[in-house]
């Protein structure tokens, strides 16, 4: 099992980056040049530290071979599976934030509010999170994250499963642990709807080409698709 990951990117810092000779690039990576043209966090959510994904891309000049200093990312002639794999790390370098859910988890936050199964494949597809959004809009935070506990609640009762505390300690913890998950994806949608920002889905060891920018792949979105 691994973790679904949503983020939400400022394309256009993106697209600069990507459209930057990578000579600059590097430089401004290597020195911190890039730090104060990074978007501002949303404190509600985490996001990579800059030391780290500056290492990131730092690390992967080290191993691109016949990469050109003087073409962008966009530019350049090397295997698709490289140029996305720093592509990778500069939307997460253009992200404000990001949510994560272990994907054997992520349908108990989905399927309430759209009524229907969700199968593990359609985590990863841009159309559901366009669907979910869209159903999202219309209804408030407070009652999005009661219905995903009454339907939480449901399964477990539907399963013979207790739900008094005092038979199993996890039930409150993990009571607060889904209202919590449930609020903050509301929350995260919601800017992404308000501010017109990108959002990228992918999950952890995802080929980096496979991860959804908007409506298409990473490769895709870089030009670079095979």
């Amino acid at each position: 099992m691994a973790d679904v990951m949503l983020l939400l990117v400022e394309r256009e810092a993106f697209d600069g980056l990507c459209s930057m000779p990578l000579e600059q690039l590097l430089d401004g990576m290597q020195g911190q040049a890039l730090r104060d043209r990074r978007p501002e966090a949303d404190p509600r959510f985490h996001r990579g530290f800059d030391a780290d994904l500056e290492g990131d891309v730092l690390e992967w000049s080290d191993g691109a071979e016949g990469a050109d200093p003087s073409r962008s990312l966009c530019e350049q002639r090397i295997p698709p599976d490289s140029a996305c794999e720093l592509a990778l790390v500069l939307a997460h370098w253009c992200s404000v934030g990001e949510w994560r859910c272990w994907d054997a988890r992520l349908y108990l936050y989905i399927e309430p509010l759209l009524g229907r199964g969700v199968s593990v494949e359609e985590f990863l597809r841009p159309q559901m999170w366009g669907e979910f959004s869209d159903a999202l809009a219309k209804t408030d935070r407070l009652s999005y994250s009661e219905s995903v506990v009454l339907d939480w609640m449901s399964r477990r009762q539907d399963l013979g499963e207790t739900m008094e505390p005092s038979e199993d300690p996890r039930i409150l913890p993990t009571m607060e642990a889904h209202r919590t998950a449930s609020d903050s994806l509301h929350i995260f949608l919601e800017r992404a709807r308000r501010e017109g920002m990108s959002l990228l889905v992918g999950q952890e060891y995802l080929e980096p080409g496979l991860w959804k920018l908007d409506s298409e792949s990473l490769d895709s979105a870089l030009g670079v698709a095979a």
